[in-house]
């Protein structure tokens, strides 16, 4: 397993496609002892790293993001104590650090000497690691259903409906104190993506309340003009310097422009 992760960083060129492709790899490993463990009978998949692999999102993500959506919760800790010794045994050099007190839990899974062997640093103490969170508390109100996906392994996850995670994206966008790009370029290929699709307003409302929103709620009539002003609003030099090492293709930033995502809103806003 090891050798083949290695393997996919050797065929790429440069220092990001080496550390994304290998980190994607590693995500696909992390989901499989999930999904073997049960966590997708209790947990959603959700955000960026969902988007990519359900939906063929054309950047790479950092974390694995999940929701709870039954009313047992998983064992966060022996999860986490599986993960390590399945990595472990697979040859990887796996520390873990976490936090289980607050209703998001979250834990850093780092890898040892990967980058080292990699090529991509010439440290052999250097690490990188991949975040992963599960919220006890979510919003009420998504949609679920459930996807069937092969990627470097074959998983079966649950997951929230587009409408819901979309409305998950909007949330961050309205919600988040500083500029980061990759949801600005998500964005963008949303609209491209799903020429009528509307977000799911319940969740994006209660997921709005939950963190203290204090102006106008989102609603049918709206939604695409509040998401209009965000766009306009934004520092869109902040947005390249963030995504640009995530892009698959990095020329896409040429075209989810922040003029070419507005025309994308207008479009929506005048149906």
């Amino acid at each position: 397993m090891k050798d083949f992760c290695l393997e996919l960083a050797s065929k790429q060129e440069g220092f990001n496609s080496k550390l994304n492709i290998m980190r994607e790899y590693l995500q696909a490993y992390i989901l499989r002892i999930m999904h073997d463990n049960g966590v997708f009978h209790e947990y959603a998949f959700l955000g960026g790293t969902a988007l990519r692999f359900l939906y063929g999102l054309p950047r790479f993500s950092e974390d694995l993001d999940f929701s709870l959506v039954r009313q047992e919760k998983l064992l966060f800790l022996n999860l986490l104590k599986k993960i390590k010794e399945e990595l472990s045994l697979a040859g990887y050099d796996v520390s873990l650090t976490y936090n289980d007190k607050k209703n998001v839990q979250h834990s850093f899974i780092k890898f040892g000497s990967l980058m080292f062997e990699s090529g991509i640093s010439p440290l052999k103490t250097q690490k990188f690691s991949i975040k992963i969170e599960f919220d006890v508390n979510p919003p009420d109100g998504a949609e679920l259903n459930t996807v069937v996906v092969n990627k470097y392994f074959p998983i079966s996850f649950m997951s929230y409906d587009v409408p819901s995670l979309f409305a998950g994206k909007i949330h961050a966008l309205f919600s988040r104190k500083y500029t980061k790009g990759r949801d600005f370029f998500d964005l963008g290929w949303y609209l491209s993506k799903w020429k009528d699709l509307s977000p799911n307003l319940t969740l994006l409302r209660n997921a709005l309340v939950q963190t203290g929103w204090e102006k106008d709620f989102p609603t049918s009539g709206n939604w695409v003009s509040l998401l209009q002003k965000t766009v306009a609003d934004a520092d869109w030099n902040k947005v390249k310097q963030d995504v640009q090492s995530f892009l698959e293709n990095p020329s896409d930033l040429n075209i989810l422009t922040k003029e070419n995502v507005l025309n994308l809103i207008k479009q929506r806003k005048a149906k």
